[in-house]
């Protein structure tokens, strides 16, 4: 455990009923309790809050009047005595007892610091420690249900189910190997390594396939609604967003900007970005907003390519759908309101196999089947986030299509033949990536990096 005690403010800074200050080390019921007039926190019962007011040292004078929890180690989330010190909310009074607590001997703390003491103290492993900082950024309910269950340990589990079983299998390899007693011995443990690893493969290669899922509920898809102006892009993203986040009019190229939301489709969340209308122009500002809209249809996951039913299609669109071949899209054909112009027949024959939904954006129809689209496009449907075990994280993601290609080389070289000290050079690899998913096999620089990326007091 640390020698010294650490503190932060662990909800956002501004104006509130309620801040919380956080403290953690062998010293957080000391420092605290000499500020404190109320009860006595050494003497008080582990998890409870106590009223009282933080008294000013200096001054003498009330800081503020607080409720404070006491919890004792090692059933905390550090395993560390912790004290929370609720006030109120504003930036005054939090700075004020934060600076007093700093004062009297507390340190502040490095940004995700209180987690990575969790973690070095055994309260959690890495793959928990990141999952709460996925809970923390959960945009759907659907994210942080998969947080949740990663910071319960489901992943955790499964991973080291895994390195347990590798680790059997080449204990058991190393036996006979030392102890031929038997003709067979070789025949055998070649068998037990060809079965193992295969089971551990396909239980990884499971792994990866809901990982594109996974990493889809964690960061959101990339969308871009594209279409040339006056189609009722901003219509939409405000239909979604349900807000009146882009200007609504009916003069062309209004949109000049990209204008970004966050918004839940059916447990999706998608990073929805409304672009300019792309289209050949001698308006300067026009021109930058259409390159950067062309910028961002190339970073997006998904693209809503927005038409208008009320007339006919353009060379302009035409290109458009040269723009998104290949890509994830679908078709809106929009204002079916109005009198119909366009030729739907040749929409399709453009489109091939991609959704094509008919809206009616100002009636509010069609919204209903855009929705179940989206979410069909990416996940086949409902979203199982109940015995599902995803792996959303980018580093998990590739650690395990790294411990994938070193099984496959251990698969190879028994079927080659090969010397099983050799063969098991490529399963200990294995084993070595999966236990740097839960930390087990981290270097110090990875843990350090990682848990900077931590707010401030989490």
């Amino acid at each position: 455990m640390a020698t010294d005690t650490i503190t932060a403010i662990s909800t956002p800074i501004g104006e509130g009923a309620i801040a919380i200050v956080r403290l953690s080390g062998p010293e957080a019921i000391t420092i605290t309790n000499e500020l404190f007039s109320g009860k006595d926190l050494h003497e008080v019962a582990s998890h409870t809050i106590n009223y009282g007011k933080i008294m000013d040292p200096d001054t003498e004078d009330i800081a503020d009047e607080v409720m404070v929890s006491v919890m004792r180690a090692p059933r905390t989330f550090t395993r560390e005595d912790i004290i929370e010190i609720n006030c109120h909310g504003g930036m005054v009074a939090v700075n004020r007892v934060l600076e007093i607590l700093l004062s009297k001997g507390a340190r502040l703390a490095e940004p995700g610091e209180f987690t990575k003491r969790a973690f070095l103290n055994g309260r959690i492993d890495l793959s928990q420690a990141e999952a709460v900082m996925d809970l923390i950024r959960a945009k759907t309910d659907k994210a942080m249900s998969v947080a949740l269950k990663q910071m319960d340990g489901r992943l955790s589990k499964l991973i080291a189910k895994l390195r347990q079983e590798l680790l059997e299998t080449v204990a058991h390899v190393e036996v006979n190997i030392d102890y031929p007693e038997y003709d067979d011995v070789e025949e055998m443990s070649h068998e037990v390594m060809r079965t193992k690893t295969k089971e551990v493969h396909q239980e990884i290669e499971e792994l990866l396939s809901v990982a594109k899922q996974g990493k889809i509920l964690r960061e959101g898809i990339a969308t871009a609604i594209i279409g040339r102006p006056n189609v009722g892009k901003s219509s939409l993203m405000n239909t979604l967003v349900q807000e009146n986040k882009a200007i609504v009019t009916d003069i062309p190229g209004t949109t000049r900007d990209i204008i970004e939301e966050y918004v839940n489709v059916r447990g999706v969340p998608l990073r929805l970005v409304d672009t300019a209308g792309i289209r050949e122009t001698e308006d300067i500002v026009e021109k930058i907003g259409v390159e950067r809209s062309r910028q961002v249809l190339r970073e997006s996951n998904l693209i809503l390519f927005v038409l208008n039913h009320n007339e006919a299609l353009t060379k302009e669109d035409e290109k458009l759908f040269e723009a998104v071949k290949g890509l994830d899209y679908i078709v809106i054909v929009n204002k079916t309101d109005l009198e119909a112009k366009i030729d739907l027949e040749y929409v399709k024959e453009l489109a091939g196999d991609r959704p094509i939904i008919t809206t009616s954006l100002i009636e509010e129809e069609g919204v209903d089947e855009l929705e179940k689209a989206i979410a069909a496009t990416f996940f086949d449907g409902e979203i199982d986030t109940g015995d599902m075990t995803y792996v959303s994280n980018i580093r998990h993601i590739q650690l395990l299509k790294q411990a994938k290609q070193a099984l496959e080389d251990a698969m190879e070289g028994i079927e080659l033949g090969m010397p099983l000290d050799i063969v098991q050079i490529d399963v200990t690899r294995t084993w070595e990536f999966l236990g740097e998913i839960i930390g087990d096999t981290a270097s110090d620089s990875l843990i350090d990096q990682l848990f900077s990326q931590f707010c401030l007091g989490k």
